[in-house]
């Protein structure tokens, strides 16, 4: 019989090494480790001794849907390791989705990285703060992104908790998300989620599975909306509960392996770029904006609130690509607490955010002379209109332009504008001094 106080905790591990470093901060900082019941689905191609050799005890070796499963003890904490090789990886949400099949009914679901550091008992303040919650929602939902640590002998864990909220849509439709700090006494409303961190009843694994063709964008709006419709309601902790640790340029990532060469000599079925371009297709599909034969099955959105009060909530509309002026601005509002009076007044209130990183080599534009006195940045649609232009003086600078290494440059574009302007391309210029206008360098979009 399970604890009332049992949490089901799920990890996707991809060739991580810092996995073992994470069960071991989760368990040795749990203030009831015993009630943990840890399953990882670990892509890798190292033997299991890897794991005992830290500490941790073997109980059982046996076969689960044809994959090696393990279990595995340590600190009073069950630990189940589903096996597979890494070329046999179908991506992130495939992972998260082979992991929840180790569910077993406990009271709490924690969904999270293999790359993670956890505060002092956890496990105490995590349900704590969620029941806290329940005279406000009766399905609630911890979820933001973690501040980040960078691992080593003296990790530096950062200080502030965020709130996610909207950046922009890419070309595919779908949308991106950004965190942005804030400051209060309890936990704060938001509309979306953040894969790498959520914390609920155990009720989400039956009502809300990971959608195992989902392969890595997309997931965490597709998530959100299927955990709205379906009754949940997304908070942000106003207290730091874990660390997480981003970027992680030097370790393996499922994208790097399952290439087209590894296609091409067998190693895998699929290049990854092919079971993403089959996901983003689901998650268009799910929140109606492609039409097709795609099914769904019972990766479907809920019954109990629907996908346009969703899009109300957030101040979005899927279609249109769009967002309420309050999303963009500096409020940055990620959820509306009131409906809108009149759908299509709602909808004409709507602008299109348009965001570009562009990497720009220093022999095509030197951003360092001191020459210059300002840079033309302009952006034009398909049928060569200007859809926006900026001058750009040196001093100004510094706020769109990052310099990445001594050949390489990082372009920041950001505009608004009523409606879908549909940029093509991107010409800067600069203007020097004592000679006037220099060369045009053009840009896709």
């Amino acid at each position: 019989m399970q604890s009332l106080s049992s949490i089901f905790v799920s990890i996707a591990s991809y060739r991580d090494p810092e996995l073992i470093p994470t069960l071991h901060d989760m368990i040795n900082t749990a203030k009831n480790p015993e009630n943990l019941n840890i399953a990882v689905f670990w892509q890798d191609d190292n033997e299991i001794n890897i794991f005992t050799n830290q500490g941790m005890r073997l109980i059982e070796s046996k076969t689960h849907l044809g994959y090696p499963l393990h279990q595995l003890e340590y600190n009073h904490a069950r630990i189940w390791i589903l096996s597979v090789h890494y070329y046999e990886s179908k991506g992130a949400c495939w992972a998260r989705h082979m992991a929840e099949g180790l569910f077993q009914d406990e009271t709490y679901f924690l969904q999270i990285d293999s790359h993670c550091r956890f505060i002092q008992h956890w496990d105490h303040e995590m349900v704590t703060m969620l029941n806290s919650l329940r005279d406000k929602s009766p399905k609630p939902i911890l979820s933001s992104y973690p501040p980040g640590y960078e691992p080593g002998e003296n990790e530096d864990r950062k200080d502030y908790v965020s709130r996610l909220i909207f950046s922009a849509f890419t070309p595919e439709g779908m949308v991106q998300m950004m965190s942005m700090p804030f400051t209060e006494s309890a936990p704060v409303r938001c509309g979306y989620l953040a894969a790498g961190f959520v914390f609920s009843d155990g009720s989400f694994v039956r009502e809300v599975p990971n959608d195992p063709d989902i392969f890595f964008m997309g997931e965490e709006i597709a998530m959100a909306a299927r955990a709205f419709t379906h009754g949940y309601d997304t908070y942000a902790p106003h207290k730091i509960l874990l660390w997480h640790f981003y970027t992680r340029s030097k370790h393996s990532k499922v994208w790097s392996d399952h290439n087209n060469e590894a296609k091409e000599s067998g190693a895998v079925k699929f290049a990854w770029w092919e079971r993403d371009k089959i996901a983003k297709s689901r998650v268009r599909t799910l929140l109606g904006t492609e039409q097709g034969e795609v099914e769904l099955g019972s990766y479907t959105l809920g019954t109990q609130r629907s996908l346009q009060e969703f899009e109300y909530r957030l101040g979005i509309n899927f279609k249109k690509r769009a967002a309420h002026p309050d999303v963009a601005g500096a409020s940055k509002v990620s959820y509306f607490t009131d409906l809108p009076t009149a759908h299509e007044q709602w909808l004409e209130s709507l602008i299109v955010v348009n965001k570009k990183t562009l990497k720009i080599e220093k022999h095509e534009v030197d951003f360092t002379r001191e020459d210059v006195e300002w840079w033309h940045i302009g952006v034009y649609n398909a049928q060569n209109a200007q859809v926006m232009a900026e001058q750009v003086d040196m001093s100004n600078m510094k706020k769109i332009i990052t310099k990445i290494d001594d050949s390489t440059f990082e372009l920041k574009l950001a505009f608004n504008t009523e409606t879908d302007s549909n940029p093509r391309s991107v010409r800067i210029c600069p203007y020097i001094r004592l000679q006037g206008w220099g060369d045009v360098v053009e840009k896709t979009w």
